[in-house]
């Protein structure tokens, strides 16, 4: 690895390489983790017992789902420990492992109808390792670009890796789009189902063989040249970081509400509350998230122009309008809700936004670790509750998502009033990489 001694003005091919690889195995990740969501109405059919109220299995089901991100904040610290300890590379290949083998044995499980409440029960223990595994993911996979990516176009590089997260949550909508598209709802519950998590399991192991090809990142080499690693990072960040760790929370909880209302709670209420069809409900999810990771980039490229701080304002004043345009138009029956749903996508761009002002919040010695902690448990009880409470909620109120992400525009805004970057010590201004 050859380093020069200011960061480039561009990403050069290597950068796009380990970006590319970065997202790609994310993505992947991710769609072992999501996919759960798009085939709750399915599994809460199999997982609970037939007499049960569909409401209440279908709340049962959305609260296995949440477990997942209960898990996170556990899994997420100890993984950022060492992270910090002894590099980012090697905790961002065990997240990955640590997700894929759940996602094959969720394909191979047997249900209610075959070994009673120890089919829900299974399904929950697997659903903690998965929690656990994405929890160490995002904090390592947002610090290793990050630290590889020249300084002024950090936000495009983040920018790009989150349009490749999220590209997880497309590869879920189109396996559900295509299987309720090819199968019928009684072949969904008599096998089909499996389908998308047995596809998961191998491809989250083929995702682990692409990050061997990664390098460590420029500036933990340079930190362990330095001697600079903390002995137990997080008692630093709770020590002496204590007044970023609210922004931060509260940064991480508008992003959640950015996505969780466009890929979970969106396309739920178009079959439950708006009566559509599976397949359609998928397909117009789908168009949704790419136009969210079309966002993400483009709000990386305003961050890099801009700053993170008028970034934040920005999207956290078009997030409400995004959201409330497109359930005017499901609500209203407009002809074209796809239209809505595009630009509900790009308002939601602070997606793209929030990873740069979280890693410019917390010193290079302690990134990952301050991320975790402030990310992973913000995001656990945020994504859990969330959905929960929305889909509740909608039989009251359609436009219960729309007041939802106004009240989280102006937690937004609040955040960027309350926003301060740490200054950065000189073992930092380190050269990024060029192999």
């Amino acid at each position: 690895m050859n380093a020069i001694s200011t960061p480039a003005s561009a990403l050069s091919r290597t950068d796009y390489r380990t970006l590319g690889l970065a997202a790609l195995g994310g993505a992947l990740e991710i769609y072992d983790f999501i996919v759960f969501a798009f085939f709750a109405a399915t599994l809460s059919h199999l997982f609970f017992p037939p007499q049960m109220p569909e409401w209440l299995r279908l709340l049962q089901t959305f609260g296995i789902f949440a477990t997942g991100y209960l898990a996170r904040p556990l899994g997420g610290m100890l993984m950022a420990h060492f992270a910090d300890r002894l590099g980012r590379k090697r905790m961002f290949s065990l997240s990955m492992l640590m997700m894929a083998g759940p996602c094959l044995l969720i394909g191979l499980l047997p249900t209610y109808a075959q070994i009673g409440y120890l089919a829900p029960l299974m399904l929950l223990c697997l659903r903690l390792l998965q929690g656990a595994a994405v929890g160490g993911e995002v904090p390592s996979a947002w610090t290793f670009v990050a630290e590889h990516a020249p300084a002024r176009h950090r936000g495009y590089a983040l920018g790009l890796l989150q349009a490749g997260l999220t590209m997880g949550y497309l590869l879920g909508a189109l396996t559900a789009t295509l299987l309720a598209e090819v199968f019928s709802p009684q072949q969904m519950q008599d096998y089909a189902w499996r389908i998308p998590f047995l596809l998961g399991g191998p491809l989250g192991l083929f995702g682990v063989w692409l990050r061997r090809w990664l390098n460590e990142t420029p500036v933990f080499l340079s930190l362990r040249s330095q001697r600079q690693e903390r002995a137990y990072p997080l008692l630093e960040v709770l020590r002496s970081h204590r007044s970023t760790l609210l922004p931060a929370a509260l940064l991480t909880c508008v992003l959640t509400s950015a996505v969780v209302i466009p890929v979970v709670v969106t396309p739920t209420l178009l079959q439950q509350h708006f009566a559509w069809p599976a397949k359609d409900a998928f397909a117009l999810g789908s168009l949704g998230i790419v136009f969210l990771n079309i966002g993400c980039v483009i709000a990386g490229r305003i961050t890099d122009r801009v700053g993170p701080l008028r970034s934040l304002i920005l999207y956290s004043l078009l997030l409400p309008v995004g959201v409330g345009l497109l359930y005017a138009s499901l609500i209203g029956g407009w002809r074209w809700p796809g239209v809505a749903y595009a630009v509900a996508g790009l308002c939601c761009g602070i997606v793209g936004v929030v990873p740069s002002a979280m890693i410019s919040l917390f010193p290079a010695d302690i990134r990952v670790s301050g991320i975790a902690v402030t990310y992973n448990i913000a995001y656990s009880l945020w994504a859990s509750a969330a959905p929960l409470l929305l889909i509740a909620a909608a039989p009251w109120s359609p436009w219960v998502s729309a007041w939802f992400s106004l009240a989280m525009g102006g937690v937004g805004l609040f955040a960027a009033s309350r926003f301060r970057a740490p200054r950065v010590p000189h073992w930092e201004n380190v050269a990024y990489s060029r192999i």
